[in-house]
This record gives C-alpha cells, structure tokens and sequence, in this order.
C-alpha cells in the first residue's frame, strides 16, 4: 500500500510558476512508477508528466518545455514544476504511483490560473 498526499497547488497569474510536491508513503517508493495527471471541470483526466523508477520522463504535449517531473527517492517526494502557466492549466492535479497491477492515486491538489 502507498499512501500519496499533494501539496503547493494554489491561485497564480497567467505566466507564473508554481511547484506541486507529493510526499509517498512506504519503503519500496524507488520501485514505483510516478506520475501526474489533471482533471479539469466538465474534462477527463489526463496525463501531465510521468517519471519512471529509472528517472525516464515523458510529458504532454501541453506542457513540453513549461513544466518538469523529478523525484528523490531518498525523500519519497515526486515534483512538478510548473513554468509559464496558461489558464488552460488550470484543474485539479494528482499524484499517481504504478507498479506492475497496484496503483496508487492522491486526493488532488488544486490549481488555478488567472488573473
């Protein structure tokens, strides 16, 4: 079982920054699969950014060159880093650890671009 909470969401002007942590619970984080995905009102979820236990990283077209996924799994946390923010960002993040058949969401964090 891993349990996964969010954080750093909030309100930012167009063209701002803002960086979303998420604290893993458990011993095997390294083995995990990390990701994050956002869901914005009336939309599907989708994927923003993934990070594989390796380090590998892959993004939406979206968000290519605005936003990067890291993790350090001596601490347990995965990070996005959100650059040049567009009110099309706007939605609810989560956090999202796979491995093999089990997999783990977070409750959500809330961002919202506007001025």
């Amino acid at each position: 079982q891993v349990q996964l909470v969010e954080s750093g969401g909030g309100l930012v002007q167009p063209g701002g920054s803002l960086r979303l942590s998420c604290a893993a619970s458990g011993s095997v984080f390294g083995t995990y699969a990390m990701a994050w995905y956002r869901q914005a009102p009336g939309k599907q979820r989708e994927l923003v950014a993934a990070i594989s236990k390796n380090g590998s990283t892959n993004y939406a077209d979206s968000v290519k060159g605005r936003f990067t996924i890291s993790r350090d799994n001596a601490k347990n946390t995965v990070t996005l880093q959100m650059n040049s923010l567009k009110p099309e960002d706007t939605a609810v993040y989560y956090c999202y650890a796979k491995k093999v058949f089990n997999a783990f969401w977070g409750q959500g964090t809330q961002v919202t671009v506007s001025s």
